[in-house]
């Protein structure tokens, strides 16, 4: 079942049928038994068409809060010992990904993130900007997981490489995320074999292209959901990206009107343009 916000209200779509439901969406996305609620309000139904899921919002609560993992890949841990070598900072990178406790960091709150379709923003002081593709996780107050999103970590790699502590100004700022188009729900754990493919266009022509498979991601999402909610209270929920294991190398950096697409397999796929 996927679920989508729209300016219009929550849309759900199951067997590829559209109905509109009834409940407010901070209330469905922190609800442990979502789907058997869900599955409840649209028995005998009358389903819409698909210009139902039109208009699209981010996928996150308004009082929601957006938490982020990182290195959590080995291609992940790679470039950032790349970009932060000159700084001094690699060897953080590499302790981080065989430590016990992961890398996990406030990203954003749902007025800086960016829905399917919508912009997001490259910093004005920083010269080399990366879109960063991963599987995002629904999870309630009691931190059950009940679904899965694609998310846009987008970065400041010039910034972070300067100096490691300088990670918030890298990642926390307006148009510094997106979120969508829907979420995926369901009671199973997603199958190793998902893929999560990034692309990249600059007028139009392809200029990054990049996959990658979930069962490369070497923290399980209960683990890292485990650390996060550790000793910190979700009263409404959060969503959590997982880190990212495709990174583009230090020739490529976003530029003002690409068109960024990330797809994972089963989910779908999210689009934005830089602004």
């Amino acid at each position: 079942m996927k679920l989508y916000r729209t300016a219009k209200g929550p849309v759900v779509e199951q067997h590829g049928l559209f109905y509109k439901s009834r409940e407010s969406w901070d209330n469905l996305v922190n609800n442990d038994d979502v789907l058997e609620k869900l599955e409840a309000e649209i028995a005998g139904a009358i389903a819409v068409d698909g210009s139902a899921i039109q208009d699209l919002l981010p996928v996150i609560g308004d009082q929601q809060e957006l938490w982020a993992c990182g290195v959590t890949y080995y291609r992940s841990m790679v470039g950032r010992q790349e970009e932060s070598k000159a700084a001094g900072g690699a060897d953080f990178y590499a302790k981080v990904y065989e430590a016990d406790r992961p890398e996990c960091f406030f990203k954003s709150t749902p007025h800086r993130v960016a829905g399917h379709l919508g912009g997001v923003r490259i910093r004005k002081d920083s010269s080399w900007d990366v879109p960063e593709p991963e599987l995002t996780l629904v999870v309630t107050a009691t931190s059950k997981i009940i679904g899965y999103t694609i998310g846009n970590d987008m970065s400041s790699r010039s910034i972070e490489g300067e100096n490691p502590l300088y990670l918030p100004q890298a990642k926390t700022y307006d148009g510094c995320a997106a979120l969508g188009p829907c979420i995926y729900l369901t009671e199973q754990s997603l199958g190793k074999e998902t893929m999560i493919r990034l692309h990249i266009k600059r007028n139009g022509a392809l200029v990054f292209e990049g996959e990658i498979a979930i069962s490369q991601m070497k923290r399980s999402p209960e683990e890292l959901v485990s650390f996060i909610y550790r000793e910190s209270s979700f009263p409404h929920g959060c969503l959590i990206m997982t880190g990212t294991g495709i990174v583009p190398g230090s020739d490529f950096t976003l530029a003002k009107d690409d068109v960024i697409s990330i797809s994972i397999d089963g989910i779908g796929t999210l689009t934005n343009t830089v602004e």
